[in-house]
């Protein structure tokens, strides 16, 4: 597989550390409320890749973490008189909602922040020893400047960033761009350190969760949001860099943003009422999981995806194109009573997944998928159908549908169901077209025709 490497700008073949396996970190929730439909998205990018490289046969270790200490959640559980975990298990129990009806497993691993606090602190004092962080007033920050390859990753030179700085009223810093490792807090969940009593800085949870998991500093793939490109991932990397001299992972892949009805937003610059008509889980409820996964991949991932009424119409069209070519299929076979085998067409999933090794190229595997379908309604339209060839199409179709992450509806017909299929076949020869329909009505309802 190649995959774009914003590290370098270039198109990469995977190349895992570990011959035939894969570790791969993405950035998670800050769970202080329900997900919106920009959340939904990695969800959808990186289970199809997990997905992708498993079905090559590679074992994936997939972690993705829930940021569980943030000023948000202490604001939530003040405004609602309850415990920061409070907030936190309700919100993580729906992130995962939508994962489910997303049709995209769980991470292997789900680190917390706040059961990672201990190895977080013992990081952030490795980096007060060797020189890359100072202390003041209980808060700790880190010294860009003890990173010369500061601005690698987003490609930006320190000196363009510093001219770009805003002016910060925080004048305990010794440069505008150094960020927070630990800072004292007075309200809300806070833990003792050797600086103050206080809780970490974003930047420095996931560096030290992809340590504390995978036990390693280098992992083949970190991914995550656009968004996060800098400084998130910028500040991972340079505290990785002083503190292990490395950047953290091989590859760094981001997904582009969403935008509502072609135009750009983004989570801090949404009103709450903008929020709540994008919960992913009210979209899902709405349309169905499959059509909001189908819309979530119909764009290149690195590509800005537009969600519109259209796009979602368009999805569920296409959708039931395939669906329907698959229900047939497997009624077709059943009605012969085919006993299926294991056996698909070789051609079309190597098409298919050629597509898919070319940076995650889901619009042309798309295109693989209704080339599929075209081939499986010729195969259904001849008098007498080659029951072997329409099962490897079939066979094929999962394959595709489920590197996708698209559930397909089985069907299954019972002796009765088999039974009123041949009347209602026998009705519309013998031109009895009142039985005919009370037949098809009857098996549509079953949801057979």
């Amino acid at each position: 597989m190649k995959l774009y490497n914003s590290y370098s700008l270039q198109l990469e073949k995977l190349k895992p550390i570990e011959p035939g396996k894969v570790s791969m970190y993405v950035c998670g929730p800050t769970v202080y409320n329900y997900p919106h439909i920009g959340n939904a998205r990695p969800i959808a990018v990186f289970d199809t890749l997990k997905k992708a490289l498993s079905a090559q046969g590679l074992d994936v270790t997939f972690v993705s973490n829930y940021t569980d200490v943030d000023d948000k959640i202490i604001n939530a559980a003040i405004e609602n008189n309850v415990s920061e975990k409070e907030i936190t298990d309700k919100y993580i129990e729906a992130y995962n909602e939508v994962r489910n009806n997303l049709n995209a497993d769980l991470p292997d691993v789900a680190p917390r922040v706040t059961e990672t606090m201990d190895q977080i602190i013992e990081f952030i004092d490795k980096m007060v020893k060797n020189g890359s962080a100072y202390v003041v007033d209980g808060d700790v920050y880190f010294r860009v400047s003890s990173d010369p390859k500061y601005g690698e990753l987003s490609h930006q030179k320190m000196e363009d960033l510093m001219v770009g700085a805003r002016i910060d009223e925080n004048t305990k810093k010794e440069n505008p761009l150094d960020f927070t490792l630990w800072k004292v807090t007075e309200k809300g969940i806070k833990w003792d350190s050797p600086w103050s009593k206080g809780r970490p800085g974003w930047h420095t949870e996931c560096v030290v969760m992809i340590q504390n998991v995978f036990k390693k500093p280098l992992i083949d793939i970190h991914g995550g949001g656009l968004d996060l490109k800098f400084p998130h991932h910028e500040n991972e990397v340079a505290q990785c860099e002083v503190c292990n001299h490395t950047h953290l992972a091989n590859m760094w892949v981001h997904n582009g943003m969403i935008n509502i009805d072609g135009a750009k937003v983004s989570k801090s610059t949404m009103t709450e009422e903008q929020k709540s008509k994008l919960w992913a889980k009210d979209l899902i409820a709405h349309h169905g999981g499959n059509t909001i996964r189908w819309v979530l991949i119909s764009a290149h991932y690195r590509a800005p995806l537009n969600l519109s009424d259209e796009t979602i119409d368009t999805a569920k069209k296409e959708l039931t194109k395939i669906q329907s070519a698959y229900k047939q299929a497997i009624v077709k076979l059943q009605l012969v009573n085919f006993k299926n085998v294991d056996s698909y067409d070789e051609d079309l999933w190597t098409k298919f997944i050629d597509e898919i090794n070319d940076d995650l190229n889901t619009p042309n595997a798309i295109a693989q998928v209704f080339e599929t379908v075209k081939i499986l309604n010729q195969s259904l339209r001849v008098r007498e159908i080659d029951e072997n060839k329409v099962a490897s199409l079939v066979n094929a179709l999962e394959k595709m549908m489920y590197v996708l992450g698209i559930k397909l509806d089985h069907i299954t017909l019972s002796d009765a169901d088999k039974a009123t299929y041949q009347k209602w076949q026998d009705a519309k020869k013998e031109k009895d077209f009142a039985k005919a329909d009370e037949y098809r009505t009857i098996l549509q309802d079953k949801g057979i025709l």
